[in-house]
């Protein structure tokens, strides 16, 4: 740490924070424009993860009462061979390029480890962090700690004023919106279907709650496909949406968080159908835009997929890795 560094009060996180937190991703977005905005009830239900030790694996940086920077890290519940755990965080502009990014990125590193050997210590760790690749000195300050690259991440956006192809539902199966009653059909989906994507484990209820049925989701946007012969979950697609964003920049939109197809239904337009209907209905509630987020390398083709559904790219964010042996 350095000189200026020095100067700044260091504590861990607390849900107290959230909204110091939320005016500092807004000074944040302001400078780096990756288009996430944050409300103090978004950054809360960050801090109130039951996977985010805050006494444990967080730090945040206040210059008096502001914060000017934090890390925290999340681990996994479920873990087969390599737990990877997840750190986030940031500098506030005015602050960077003093040695704050390099404490926190240290400390995030060090709060994984304790983590990792409090849960999962006998499988090998993997810290990880994503940031949007345009943000200037990110990959220097990753690299200098030991990172590298190790998977990117294309967001992908459909304005809802262009056409919405007219991709019917598959025969034998009827799409229904997301209830209570089938909300932990949705879940098994997104467990079952993403078992060959890279990195995933499974979602826990209370994670689930926690990260999906939250208050930025949209059940109205949310969509399960049911086998009409035998009353099977074929697939699903959640929608979110952000308050922070509409205001900030004057256009809803809804963010397809998760598109999810069980294997023995792959191959029958089950994802076509369900983002053209979720597109349709977007369309007719208001919102101006819709979008995504793809694995570059994901195995299933999706990135062509959204492609045909009118999704076009846009920037790209890299999950940046650290092997700890």
């Amino acid at each position: 740490m350095d000189a200026d560094s020095a100067d700044l009060t260091w504590r861990p996180l607390t849900i107290g924070d959230a909204k110091a937190s939320a005016d500092l991703l807004k000074a944040m977005e302001a400078e780096d424009r990756t288009g996430e905005h944050y409300e103090e009830e978004d950054t809360l239900q960050e801090l109130v993860d039951p996977y985010a030790d805050l006494q444990r694996a967080s730090l945040a940086a206040f210059d008096g009462g502001l914060m000017v920077g934090y890390v925290k890290a999340a681990y996994k519940p479920t873990a087969e061979d390599i737990h990877r755990v997840m750190v986030d965080g940031g500098v506030h502009p005015d602050y960077r390029r003093q040695g704050v990014g390099t404490a926190l990125l240290k400390a995030g590193t060090a709060g994984a480890k304790a983590l990792h050997a409090q849960h999962h210590p006998t499988l090998k760790l993997v810290v990880e962090a994503q940031q949007c690749e345009h943000i200037p000195g990110a990959a220097q300050l990753f690299r200098s700690q030991g990172f590298a690259p190790a998977r990117y991440y294309q967001s992908m956006e459909h304005p809802l004023r262009d056409a919405i192809p007219d991709t019917a539902i598959p025969d034998g199966l009827r799409v229904e919106p997301w209830s209570e009653q089938n909300d932990e059909e949705f879940r098994m989906i997104r467990n079952e279907a993403f078992k060959d994507h890279w990195g995933t484990v499974p979602v826990p209820a209370d994670a689930w709650k926690n990260k999906i049925t939250n208050h930025s989701f949209r059940p109205e946007v949310s969509f399960l496909l049911r086998d009409v012969a035998n009353g099977a979950p074929a697939g699903m697609l959640v929608t979110m949406s952000w308050d922070a964003d509409t205001a900030a920049t004057g256009v809803r939109e809804a963010y397809f968080m998760l598109i999810g197809t069980l294997r023995e239904y792959r191959k029958r337009g089950v994802a076509g159908g369900l983002i053209a209907h979720a597109l349709r209905n977007a369309a007719d509630q208001g919102y101006g835009k819709a979008g995504l987020s793809v694995d570059s390398a994901n195995p299933s083709g999706a990135f062509g997929i959204y492609e045909k559904a009118g999704f076009a790219p846009k920037e790209r964010s890299v999950r940046w890795a650290l092997d700890v042996q």
